[in-house]
């Protein structure tokens, strides 16, 4: 009976324990809220970065990238197929008009070139003899048309004679019939020939107008072959700069193999590359802000290329300063397409506080305290965040980010 009620007292005493650090817990907790209530957490000014809210006008921008590249470039191409000779003028050397870049051993296509020549004499000399031919068989239809002619002639002597000597009594019926047959084949005869002579001369007509296509489809491939042996001599087409030329002496180069490019360094243009998530809100003649280091250029979207690689969609970028000194070739730079123009709004700029958004919170200052307020935020780009409401001009903001007091009213501001 003893151990029983000593048992009891003991749990009784546990359970007064418990309570009592229950109690001591509470309190403490409720001490630590009334202190914060009374303690504001501090922060020295040189932590944190300010802006003054004001009044202008903000663009909304989408970012892309770009690539500077020269207004005018060109790729000069082998003509023909042949080997890489020399290389005369190095990548980076300003060229002029009529230089020459490269050479290629040409003595292939030379070879070539006397062939289509030994076949165009080939062709002259068909042409002729077909003609020769034709003028043959002119003679010969003129020569047998006469003799027919003459046998016909004596025909027609026999048939009149045998009727004058059938008429006298002297002759007999068959002598005119087979008189008369006999001028009758010979103006067959003489027909027949005329038809034939007259088909073989059109004939021959037709083949010589073919061989003369086929000489004038000759002679061009020739002009064009000896144009492509003048353009074997690579030479600068423009004055420019040299920004690429092969280099590979001794290899071979196939007809359309790129062999060096030449640029106008006056004057550049960007090639631009988005997210094709992004390609509904791409759009010609679009404003865009391209940025160098520190240097703001504008410039327009031009053309948009309608294909798709690597869920990477192309345009092009004219500058409205082409010629700025800080452009250089294949420099890569950010872009920022302006999607929406607002004037005279509220705005700050921008920083990491603002974490994009519409409704966030941000810290004031007023009199050395950093106040907690809510604001709505509408258009933003790299420099400004447009505030719709929650801050008035004049208002320092702070655009740190300040997130680790993000349960604080206020902020002590300490210097």
């Amino acid at each position: 009976m003893d151990k029983a009620i000593e048992a009891e007292v003991i749990t009784n005493k546990k359970k007064k324990k418990i309570l009592l650090l229950l109690i001591i817990a509470g309190i403490i907790v409720c001490g630590i809220f009334t202190l914060r209530a009374y303690i504001k957490p501090s922060i020295s000014k040189s932590r944190f970065i300010t802006a003054v809210a004001d009044r202008g006008n903000i663009e909304n921008t989408i970012s892309a990238t770009g690539e500077i590249l020269p207004e005018f470039e060109e790729t000069l191409t082998s003509s023909i197929n042949s080997a890489l000779k020399a290389v005369l003028i190095d990548a980076g050397t300003p060229v002029k008009a009529g230089q020459s870049i490269l050479t290629l051993d040409q003595a292939a296509a030379q070879t070539e070139s006397d062939k289509l020549g030994f076949q165009i004499v080939a062709k002259e000399n068909e042409i002729r003899k077909l003609k020769l031919d034709l003028e043959k068989s002119f003679y010969d239809m003129k020569s047998n048309n006469s003799i027919k002619q003459l046998k016909i002639s004596n025909f027609k002597e026999a048939v009149t004679s045998a009727q004058r000597l059938y008429n006298a009594g002297g002759g007999t019926r068959e002598n005119i019939e087979q008189a008369e047959l006999n001028l009758k084949v010979a103006n067959l005869e003489k027909a027949q020939l005329e038809n034939e002579i007259k088909n073989k001369q059109q004939t021959m007509k037709i083949e010589i107008k073919e061989a003369e296509i086929q000489l004038s489809i000759q002679k061009n491939d020739q002009l064009a072959f000896l144009r492509k042996l003048h353009l074997a001599n690579v030479i600068a087409t423009r004055n420019g700069v040299v920004t690429w030329v092969n280099k590979n002496i001794g290899t071979s180069i196939k007809e359309g193999e790129a062999l060096a490019k030449i640029a106008n360094l006056s004057s550049y243009k960007v090639e631009g590359s988005i997210s094709d998530n992004q390609i509904d809100r791409l759009q010609y003649n679009m404003p865009v802000i391209i940025r160098i280091n520190e240097l703001l250029i504008r410039g327009t979207v031009v053309n948009v290329s309608p294909a798709v690689n690597n869920s990477i969609v192309s345009f092009e970028v004219k500058l409205d300063k082409k010629d700025h000194k800080l452009l250089r070739p294949n420099l890569k730079v950010d872009l920022f397409l302006i999607t929406e123009t607002r004037k005279n709004v509220i705005r700050v700029p921008n920083g990491p506080a603002f974490k994009g958004s519409d409704l966030q919170q941000v810290f004031v200052l007023n009199k050395g305290v950093a106040e907690r307020r809510e604001v709505n935020t509408g258009l933003s780009n790299f420099d400004f965040i447009e505030i719709v409401s929650g801050i008035k001009p004049g208002e320092q903001v702070i655009t740190s980010d300040l997130s680790k007091f993000e349960h604080s009213k206020e902020i002590v501001i300490t210097d």
